[in-house]
C-alpha cells in the first residue's frame, strides 16, 4: 500500500565515493585560451556502456488522437529525489550495452509507457548541462500508431522502484501545459520545456 503522504526527502547528506553507484565527481586540470592553468569541478556517470558515445536517450513519441485528429505527445510525471518534486518529462532512459539509440528508445518507451512505436528521426548528440557534467543523450523521434493492438491499452513494464504516471497531451498546447503544471508545483524537465518553447516560437513566428 502506498503512503498517503506521497514521496518526500527523509534525509540528505554527503555521498562517499565508494557508495556511489551512478555518478562520480572529478577535478579537471585544463589550460584556458590565454595559456593559464585552471581547474574545473565536474560530475560523470558511471553507467555509460563501454564503446557507447552516449549515456541515454530522450523520446519524443507522437500519436494522432482518434477523437480530435490532433497530434499528441506522450508525457509522464514522476517524483525526482534530487529536486524533491514531481517532474514533467518525456520518456527517457539509459542505453544498455550493445544498444544503438533507436533500440534503446523503443525499449524504454515500451517499458515506461507500454507504447510500441517506430523510429522516425534521431538527433545529434546533445549535452544536458556541459558546465556541470559530461552526461549526454540523443533525442529519438518515435511515431506511435494508436491502431496497433499493443497501443489500444498500453501496459508499462515498470521496475518496483519506478512510479510513473503516463498521459498524452496536444503537442500544440505543450507550452500552456508547462505553465499550468509549474503553477501547480510540478517541475518542468528542460527537454520538455525546450521542446515547448520551440513549438511556441514556431507558432508565433509562423515558421
Amino acid at each position: 500500500m502506498g503512503s498517503s503522504e506521497g514521496p518526500k526527502h527523509l534525509a540528505t547528506g554527503p555521498l562517499p565515493d565508494d557508495e556511489a553507484r551512478w555518478i562520480k565527481l572529478v577535478k579537471i586540470d585544463y589550460q584556458d585560451q590565454t595559456g593559464k592553468a585552471r581547474t574545473w569541478e565536474s560530475a560523470e556517470r558511471r553507467s555509460r556502456p563501454a564503446g557507447s558515445a552516449i549515456d541515454g536517450v530522450g523520446i519524443v513519441a507522437l500519436l494522432t488522437d482518434a477523437a480530435s485528429g490532433a497530434t499528441h505527445i506522450v508525457l509522464q510525471k514522476q517524483y525526482r529525489p534530487p529536486i524533491d518534486q514531481l517532474s514533467l518529462e518525456i520518456p527517457a532512459g539509459l542505453v544498455d550495452a550493445g544498444e544503438d539509440p533507436a533500440q534503446a528508445a523503443l525499449r524504454e518507451l515500451r517499458e515506461e509507457t507500454g507504447y510500441v512505436g517506430e523510429v522516425a528521426e534521431t538527433s545529434p548528440v546533445m549535452f544536458n548541462d556541459p558546465g556541470f557534467c559530461n552526461t549526454n543523450l540523443r533525442m529519438v523521434h518515435v511515431t506511435v500508431d494508436p491502431a496497433r493492438p499493443e497501443n489500444r491499452n498500453p501496459q508499462p513494464q515498470l521496475e518496483d522502484d519506478e512510479f510513473i504516471e503516463v498521459f498524452t497531451h496536444p503537442l500544440a498546447d505543450l507550452w500552456n501545459l508547462c505553465k499550468k503544471l509549474e503553477a501547480e508545483g510540478v517541475a518542468i524537465d528542460a527537454r520538455v520545456g525546450t521542446l515547448a518553447e520551440g513549438i511556441l516560437l514556431a507558432q508565433q513566428l509562423k515558421l
